[in-house]
């Protein structure tokens, strides 16, 4: 299981429930394409102090990462697409695989880093979190991990509600 991860801003000036409701729309024109998605919105962004969204969107394999990405801009879902990403300013996104944990997007969680001294065996086996998804492809600035517990506090969702 892969996850597209996106992080966007709205214009300046944008109304956030025009932008949310954009956003809303175009995740609806995905669904069949991709296994799952959800937007948040977040306070603050992961890699930067400013306020914003990440997009989450599960597919099964690369091959279905491609077909999402074709998807996203052609036939009936290309007005919802240029809708929103007309409204928005900035974006950056990565490719995460599903290391451990159950197959949907994560409603709450943190962003980490593998501490330096240790290899990837030992973080992953000495790591409590239940959900572990393992960064694969950067499109800017993004974590190494997203690590989600139980007990991880739940994000503002944008979609589905």
């Amino acid at each position: 299981m892969l996850a597209y991860v996106f992080w966007h801003t709205p214009r300046d000036g944008e109304t956030l429930g025009e932008y949310e409701r954009r956003l809303a729309e175009f995740h609806q024109a995905l669904e069949g394409v991709v296994v799952q998605s959800a937007a948040f919105r977040l306070e603050e962004l992961p890699f930067t102090q400013r306020s914003g969204y990440e997009d989450w969107y599960l597919v099964d394999n690369w091959g279905a990462l491609g077909k999402l990405n074709d998807a996203a801009v052609s036939g009936v879902r290309r007005s919802a697409h240029d809708a929103v990403a007309g409204l928005a300013q900035d974006g950056w996104g990565g490719v995460y695989q599903l290391v451990r944990g159950g197959l949907e997007v994560p409603d709450g969680g943190h962003w980490a880093g593998k501490p330096r001294d240790r290899g990837y065996e030992t973080f992953l086996r000495q790591e409590r979190a239940d959900t572990i998804w393992q960064r694969q492809l950067v499109l800017g600035p993004a974590a190494e991990f997203f690590l989600s517990e139980q007990r991880s506090k739940t994000r503002p969702r944008v979609w589905p509600k």
